[in-house]
């Protein structure tokens, strides 16, 4: 069989692919209409937000120094922080769920389900109230804890469970393969199945991230500074409300596909040094042997 045919489907016929393209061609048309009556309906005088007089304040360096670097920098930290510790406990909270100990079990089992039950801007809400009102927190260290802690608590309880599902995806003579060599179910877990399932689960992994930078959004609602809220500061000084949040809208699509494209550069690497690619001539890494090996008595176990 070829690799270029696909399983899952019949290859279309000269009739579905001149349908196919009709329809596209149809949808692309609508599309145009519907684009072309909001502009119209923005550019109408009585709603006056597309005149070039709207977006003339977007060329000033005050607009970029005072308001939308300032926002951008703060969506960034707040993101960037919570990406980490989302991503460490996600971890912890992950092999928790799978650990031989039933107490370690239950109590991971429960708090994921919680959190992850909760919606993001309930957690904010209360991690910024139980900071100031517990923690005698004020000003932006305040909004940011409230923000991090949001995040991380939601985001942190999916990781977690992308990872169980990725390691139980795993074939049972991993395990096994582990167990034979000497090695205790913390080792393997840790040393065999916890990378393979890293590694399987990455494109999900990384949609959360690119879930995370945009729920960071959601600050506003708590007196953070990020880019929406500085967005709208911005629109009620100068009147721009709906040139204002395309402006906002293009920062957000262009982070989230930085971030994508990064995420996709070290998923590419992770795969290869799963693979044994590297430079050439350099040293095999220890690991990638113990990975092989454990894979070679999985599948001589699987055929005897």
């Amino acid at each position: 069989m070829s690799a270029q045919t696909s399983v899952l489907f019949d290859v279309p016929g000269p009739r579905a692919k001149r349908r196919h393209v009709v329809l596209g061609v149809i949808g692309v048309l609508a599309l145009a209409g519907v684009l072309l009556f909001v502009l119209r309906a923005l550019a109408n005088p009585e709603n006056n937000q597309l005149t070039a007089e709207k977006w003339l304040p977007f060329i000033s360096a005050e607009a970029w120094t005072a308001y939308f670097l300032p926002g951008l920098r703060a969506t960034v930290t707040a993101a960037a922080i919570a990406v980490v510790l989302s991503s460490i406990f996600g971890i912890l909270l992950g092999m928790g769920r799978l650990s031989g100990l039933a107490p370690v079990r239950w109590v991971c089992g429960i708090f994921v389900e919680f959190f992850r039950s909760v919606p993001v801007l309930m957690m904010m809400l209360f991690s910024y109230y139980f900071a100031l009102y517990a923690l005698q927190m004020t000003g932006d260290v305040l909004s940011l804890f409230g923000v991090v802690a949001g995040l991380t608590f939601y985001n942190s309880c999916v990781i977690a469970e992308l990872i169980r599902s990725g390691v139980n995806s795993l074939p049972k003579g991993q395990g096994e393969a582990g167990l034979a060599i000497g090695l205790t179910p913390t080792q393997t877990l840790t040393s065999i199945l916890l990378p393979q399932a890293i590694t399987a689960m990455l494109p999900s992994i990384i949609s959360q991230l690119v879930v995370i930078l945009k729920d960071s959004a959601l600050g506003y609602i708590i007196s953070y500074s990020e880019l929406i809220r500085a967005g709208q500061n911005f629109a009620s000084s100068k009147g721009n409300l709906i040139p204002t949040f395309i402006v906002l809208a293009v920062l957000f699509i262009v982070m989230n596909y930085a971030l994508t494209r990064l995420a996709r550069l070290l998923e590419g690497r992770m795969q290869a040094r799963r693979r044994g690619g590297g430079p050439a001539g350099s040293a095999p890494d220890p690991q990638l042997q113990v990975g092989a090996a454990t894979t070679l008595i999985a599948r001589d176990g699987g055929n005897a």
